[in-house]
């Protein structure tokens, strides 16, 4: 695993025991600096901040469990700085079905991590967006990472793999 001594890591999620959690958890990897947040305004100030290196994000949270984690990954990724809009996002949820998995991905979450968590799996979704991080994709409609883990050789039409130059941001 990559040295996480200098990362930052904003956890957003409205339970103190699971922010709690997660912080016991990657300072057992050896990060040391945290931003919590029990809702998307005050991650947003937090991320204002500047030091931000990576987000762990809960899908519902707030007073109203509303899919607040969805809107965050949008809001991060139309946000005009380059790197926070780069910045790279793990949804962290209880509520692993597939439509919330796509909502998260369209949103341009990095990565998504079913609650409950273990030590390993965050381990793994932290490679993942440090060692082997996707091409960010840049279109009309959507910002973020590669929503393809693997490339289909077969496939001819354009704009559809991460290494076709004109759909890659630079």
């Amino acid at each position: 695993m990559a040295d996480l001594r200098d990362i930052t890591a904003l956890i957003l999620d409205d339970n103190a025991h699971m922010r709690e959690l997660m912080k016991a958890i990657l300072a057992a990897f050896g990060m040391h600096h945290f931003y919590e947040a029990a809702d998307s305004a005050a991650a947003m100030a937090k991320l204002d901040l500047g030091d931000v290196d990576i987000a762990f994000v809960d899908l519902k949270h707030g007073s109203t469990a509303h899919l607040g984690g969805i809107e965050f990954c949008r809001d991060v990724r139309k946000r005009p700085e380059t790197e926070i809009r780069h910045l790279p996002l793990i949804v962290v949820t209880a509520y692993s079905e597939l439509r919330y998995l796509k909502l998260a991905v369209d949103a341009g979450a990095d990565e998504f991590l079913a609650k409950p968590v273990s030590a390993a799996a965050i381990a793994r979704r932290i490679n993942a967006v440090v060692e082997h991080r996707r091409p960010f994709i840049s279109t009309q409609e959507f910002f973020g990472p590669d929503r393809r883990r693997r490339s289909d050789k077969k496939f001819q039409g354009p704009f559809q793999r991460y290494d076709d130059p004109s759909d890659v941001e630079v």
